[in-house]
């Protein structure tokens, strides 16, 4: 199961074609901006760095940064 109804956030590994659940929550905090990001929204992280981002747009600027 990998979405959870718990009002908290979730820990994540982040792998190529997806991630795995390692503590239930139902969102994760994008590393870039402190957004909110519902694990069923969530497309955009990073593997090397284990981090989540809200957007394609904060991915990129993070990763060129």
């Amino acid at each position: 199961m990998l979405m959870s109804n718990n009002p908290r956030a979730a820990k994540l590994h982040y792998m190529a074609n997806g991630f795995r659940m390692l503590s239930p929550g139902d969102h994760v905090v994008c590393a870039a901006s402190g957004e909110r990001v519902p694990l069923e929204v969530l497309r955009y992280w990073s593997v090397a760095r284990q981090e989540p981002y809200a957007s394609a747009e904060l991915a990129t600027r993070t990763l060129l940064a």
